[in-house]
């Protein structure tokens, strides 16, 4: 979300609705829509990989204790298959993060003539598009300016899943009746909507760390990195520094963790692993 990114990595825009009559008034309707198309081109891919290296670790865990890739998890394997899953998710996601933040930092056109008139300006095009962001950061910064904001991500995606997938697992098992297999629709709604609540609210602070070190490169070099990107954000900020695009963090939080979209992710995944592990045993 533009949005997010302009109020954590930004300047000047004050709250939300300052910051959407702004986009507008600059860089019209289009402007909203800034960046994402990198993230929309590999959702897909970066989903099915993270939820299915959480599935698996469980199942692997399960078998390596009890000998039964089909028994219930207990929580410390859901624990442990979180945190791979969050570090699988941002070997995956920090590249495509940066390349969207990069661009969705940028608050005027790309003019080829003009590229290199203001170059230490924040907000001036650098970028015409993700695949020239893409190639421009990797020749000029390397594999380690693809994952700028990487520390930042781990300390928010690590917890971040642990705090999502143990609840959802306790949520699902608490409400789910007795003598079912799997959990209800219902269930997974309900569940997949308070913790994701509980995860993505803890996980704000990291993100609007993570967001201002992957903004940083392009015009100045502002932070040494993740420590002292929290000190200087904290000496000019204070505690609200995790405030800016919380609340929109939050409903991004709800929409992608509750109906529809969480609950077609997960019973898709549940129902390919019934499928597998029936194969399996038989």
């Amino acid at each position: 979300c533009i949005l997010q990114t302009r109020l954590q990595a930004g300047q000047g825009y004050g709250n939300t609705l300052n910051c959407v009559l702004t986009v507008y008034r600059n860089e019209s309707v289009a402007g909203f829509f800034k960046g994402m198309s990198f993230p929309l081109a590999s959702i897909a891919v970066y989903s099915s990989v993270v939820f299915g290296v959480f599935s698996n670790t469980q199942r692997l865990l399960s078998q390596l204790r009890h000998g039964d890739p089909a028994r219930a998890p207990a929580l410390a394997d859901v624990a442990l298959a979180s945190v791979v899953a969050g570090f699988v998710s941002v070997g995956i996601g920090s590249p495509v993060d940066l390349v969207k933040i990069r661009l969705q930092m940028q608050t005027q056109p790309y003019i080829k003539a003009n590229i290199k008139l203001q170059p230490t300006v924040p907000g001036f095009p650098v970028y015409r598009g993700p695949i020239h962001c893409f190639r421009t950061v990797l020749k000029k910064e390397g594999i380690a300016g693809m994952y700028r904001g990487a520390g930042a991500m781990l300390l928010r995606d690590v917890p971040g899943y642990c705090l999502y997938f143990i609840p959802y697992t306790f949520f699902c098992g608490w409400i789910t009746p007795d003598g079912c297999i799997s959990p209800n629709p219902s269930s997974i709604w309900l569940a997949g909507g308070v913790a994701g609540a509980i995860s993505w609210g803890t996980a704000t602070p990291m993100d609007v760390v993570k967001s201002r070190l992957q903004a940083d490169g392009v015009y100045l070099n502002k932070y040494k990195g993740t420590l002292d990107c929290i000190l200087q954000s904290y000496q000019n900020e204070g505690l609200k520094v995790s405030l800016p695009g919380a609340m929109l963090w939050w409903n991004r939080c709800c929409i992608s963790r509750c109906p529809p979209s969480f609950c077609t992710k997960i019973e898709l995944i549940e129902n390919l692993l019934k499928s597998e592990l029936h194969r399996y045993q038989t």
